[in-house]
């Protein structure tokens, strides 16, 4: 459970502090902040943004520095209470006549690189970009399967970490080979050795999480995950070297993975959600993926994640959001939204109000 968190130069925030309770509600209008604070949240909870890539752009406009802390509780196997401290530094300084971009994470005030960070504070975040995971871009359906796994297993962060790096590196050898005609198969032994085996691992990650949610009951709406993997071994490397020179990047490994739902009609036939379901069956689908989130890090850690909900309610009907006020009561949960009215007043009068309404 999140208590409290302290922003110093973060997006818009010059320097405040927030506390929270079982369920808390953000109020306010767009551009008053509510993004910006789940975003904090969020980061605390990955080390990582959702909204960019570019650390940069976490920083409020023409500051240096900029920190996000965070106290934070959570139950231990006896039934204690372990007090935790999460930090995570912002930095834009400059070194010499460069500038050096960096983030520091820190743990009760110690160190620690991001693989050892993420995981203290267990969440699920629903934002209205995930509403898209099905219909959009494949870079999406990855993005979740990363979202779940990283907070559940070292060994995934790791892999993952070393996979991005590695592969960055092998396609600029691809680059290199392109413009010259040649490729030097010693310049590639190591970055492929490195892609294959942390890229097997990653596959094997997904692969795993993927049968438990096809296994898991499905209370919200039924369908079936297919994984379209895009397995990785010296045999499909060299199956694909030629293509790899002409196009300049690699051409597989989980970096090119998939997945898509199948809803069952009623003689249990399956069909893409994707391509045949409603708007309102693709929605459906999504919520039983944020549950199965849910679940599935309760069943692979013991605990219970934060639910965080970014500013939906908006974008959904009512069936959907009292489906998701289904979920409400059971963790933890911090909400925002633009109205108050989106909420049951028997449910806003037991939740804390956060309201940047002026």
């Amino acid at each position: 459970m999140l208590k409290s968190i302290f922003l110093q130069n973060f997006r818009s925030y010059k320097k405040q502090e927030f506390s929270f309770e079982e369920t808390t509600l953000i109020l306010g209008p767009n551009t008053s902040g509510k993004t910006n604070l789940i975003e904090a949240i969020y980061l605390l909870s990955t080390g990582k943004s959702f909204r960019t890539e570019k650390d940069i752009q976490m920083l409020k406009f023409n500051e240096e520095v900029g920190r996000v802390k965070g106290a934070a509780q959570r139950a231990l196997p006896g039934g204690d209470l372990d007090n935790i401290e999460l930090e995570v530094i912002i930095t834009n300084g400059r070194v010499g006549d460069g500038r050096s971009q960096y983030k520091k994470f820190l743990v009760n005030g110690v160190s620690k690189r991001r693989v050892d960070f993420a995981g203290n504070l267990l969440s699920v975040l629903f934002s209205p970009q995930d509403l898209d995971i099905i219909i959009d871009s494949p870079s999406l359906r990855r993005n979740f399967l990363d979202e779940v796994l990283e907070q559940v297993d070292r060994s995934y962060r790791l892999a993952l970490l070393t996979y991005s790096k590695s592969l960055r590196q092998r396609n600029a050898l691809l680059e290199v080979a392109r413009e010259t005609g040649l490729r030097n198969p010693k310049q590639f032994e190591y970055w492929d050795n490195l892609v294959i085996v942390n890229g097997q691992i990653i596959t094997k990650k997904r692969e795993e999480f993927i049968d438990s949610a096809n296994s898991a009951a499905k209370e919200i709406f039924d369908f079936l995950i297919t994984y379209d993997k895009s397995v990785i071994s010296k045999e499909r490397l060299l199956q694909y070297e030629n293509e790899e020179i002409a196009s300049g990047v690699t051409l597989v490994g989980p970096h090119r993975d998939d997945f898509s739902v199948s809803m069952f009609n009623s003689s249990k036939t399956v069909h893409d959600v994707k391509f045949f379901g409603s708007r309102g069956q693709q929605r459906l689908a999504i919520l039983q993926l944020k549950v199965l989130e849910l679940l599935f890090i309760e069943k692979t850690l013991g605990e219970r994640p934060i639910l965080i909900l970014d500013d939906i309610f908006s974008e959904l009907d009512e069936e959907h959001i009292n489906l998701i006020f289904d979920q409400i009561g059971k963790q933890q949960t911090i909400l925002s939204t633009t109205h108050k009215e989106f909420i049951p007043k028997k449910m806003l009068k037991l939740m804390k109000v956060i309201s940047f309404i002026k």
